[in-house]
């Protein structure tokens, strides 16, 4: 059974993650394992790695970000995510709109009258 607080996280996930994403990528192209690791730090944003790779593939399909194979030192090659142009504007929109949205929610959250 799900808790509330797990419920409350996954719809929060939902509408947020794909942007955290971008916003780990605005100053340099990660690998999928340097994005889950960022992002999974404090198990808040990202739960488990089989969330990610999809979005990513996603995020790759409509444009948002490109992606380019590099060898490694350490093992095979990997795949690295880079922001696009639409990326960056999207991010930009997000942004833009993130905080009035969270303020709002907080005004709620403290005061709902």
């Amino acid at each position: 059974m799900t808790s509330a607080v797990e419920r409350a996280q996954t719809q929060l996930r939902k509408g947020v993650l794909e942007y955290c994403v971008l916003a780990s990528l605005r100053a340099a192209p990660a690998y999928g394992l340097e994005l889950a690791t960022l992002l999974g730090r404090d198990r808040v944003l990202l739960a488990s790695e089989g969330t990610l790779y999809p979005l990513l593939s996603r995020l790759r399909t409509q444009g948002l970000v490109a992606t380019t194979w590099q060898e490694s030192t350490s093992g095979p090659p990997r795949r690295y995510y880079e922001l696009t142009d639409d990326g960056h504007a999207a991010l930009d929109a997000f942004t833009a709109t993130w905080q009035p949205f969270r303020d709002a929610v907080d005004s709620l959250l403290e005061d709902p009258r």
